[in-house]
């Protein structure tokens, strides 16, 4: 391989991590500028499982957070929707 397609490897390189880069604090911005942030903790069958999320509202972050808790610790359909169903051990929000 010459030189001159190294250097344009290169440069291709550096080129997608700031890419990527980029993306990343534009994800990271939108994710910020949402409303509310909440930690829910979630026992199902002897399980416990704690997941944060955000949301436009407190809401909306407590049932992401939920779900997403849930997917973890329950076992099919049913129970994933028994589990949701449940009232959370703990909700925090900020």
């Amino acid at each position: 391989m010459s030189s001159g397609n190294k250097s344009i490897r290169r440069a291709g390189i550096v080129l997608v991590i700031a890419a990527l880069a980029t993306v990343g604090l534009i994800v990271v911005g939108v994710v910020r500028s949402l409303g509310s942030e909440c930690e829910v903790c979630i026992t199902f069958n002897g399980r416990t499982e704690c997941r944060t999320a955000v949301g436009v509202d407190a809401e909306e972050a407590t049932r992401t957070a939920i779900q997403n808790a849930c997917a973890l610790i329950a076992g099919g359909m049913t129970q994933t929707v028994q589990c949701q169903n449940r009232q959370p051990d703990s909700v925090s929000c900020k």
